[in-house]
């Protein structure tokens, strides 16, 4: 399991709201979707590898 390290954000309220708002809209946490806001911008920018799909691990475990 990955562990995960909190730290703090300090955001201007109208944004935080709106963040709010869309985690809400997307039945996430605020906290959560920061991670995927944060995980998608990431993998955009090509700064984070792709996730493997389960098919390609599976593969990779039984070979």
């Amino acid at each position: 399991m990955t562990t995960k390290k909190a730290f703090a954000l300090r955001l201007d309220e109208k944004m935080m709201k709106a963040v709010e708002k869309w985690a809400a809209d997307e039945f996430r946490s605020t906290n959560g979707q920061l991670e995927w806001i944060i995980r998608e911008a990431l993998l955009k920018s090509g700064r984070l590898p792709k996730p493997q799909s389960s098919a390609v691990q599976e593969d990779k475990k039984q070979g």
